[in-house]
């Protein structure tokens, strides 16, 4: 069975008059949505609780200087002496008697010289006659000494070379004294040289404004391997 439509109950023919409904209800919309405006909400100003505290300023006050007291005036007072010119006619008399003196009288003022004295106690570094060793000087005595030291068998196995630094004092008799290590590699090296300084044979005293004196000297003595 072949069913049939009704022509009123076609709608495509009412499709243009529903397009310009749509249309006219959404343009009212749109203007309902411009002309809405939302209520206004008015903020009260508050009242400060509290006002500006106010500070109490207070007034530096000076004390009121005094013025400046006027300088004192200083009288001075000169004092003239009175001169009592004395002619050439007056004379001069003197409570010293010149009959105590006589002719042959000589006065002479005696002047206290302070001799220096030599301490003989202290050994001088440098006088003006040096001490002499056989004729000549400390290098003359550091060739006698470098020609009778031994190297020390010790120190020669071990390989100990090096110089020792000795001091020593020539007393007035000429003799050789205090005999002291400076600087040395090794003691073995030290007390070779040591024993040789005490073999030395007397010297010939230095001497200082003509006196004989002790005199220090520093000496070093050389160790050296020869290969």
């Amino acid at each position: 069975m072949e069913l049939k439509k009704s022509p009123k109950a076609d709608l495509s023919n009412k499709r243009g008059l529903m397009l310009e409904i749509g249309l006219v209800i959404s343009l009212l919309l749109v203007i309902l949505a411009f002309s809405y405006t939302p209520t206004e909400y008015r903020i009260e100003k508050m009242e400060q609780a509290h006002g500006p505290i106010e500070e109490e300023i207070t007034e530096i006050t000076r004390q009121d200087q005094k013025p400046p007291e006027p300088p004192k005036k200083t009288q001075i007072t000169v004092i003239t002496d009175i001169l009592n010119i004395v002619t050439n006619d007056t004379k001069i008399t003197t409570d010293v008697d010149f009959a105590e003196f006589s002719e042959d009288v000589e006065i002479v003022q005696q002047v206290a010289v302070a001799e220096e004295v030599i301490e003989e106690d202290q050994p001088f570094v440098k006088v003006e006659k040096m001490p002499s060793f056989m004729g000549g000087d400390l290098m003359t005595f550091r060739n006698w000494v470098q020609s009778k030291v031994r190297y020390p068998q010790i120190a020669q196995e071990n390989g100990i070379s090096g110089r020792v630094l000795l001091s020593f004092v020539i007393e007035k008799d000429g003799t050789l004294t205090n005999i002291q290590v400076l600087q040395t590699p090794d003691r073995s090296l030290s007390d070779e040289a040591a024993r040789v300084l005490k073999m030395s044979p007397k010297w010939t005293a230095g001497k200082q404004r003509n006196q004989a004196v002790r005199v220090k000297y520093t000496l070093p003595v050389d160790f050296r391997i020869q290969n």
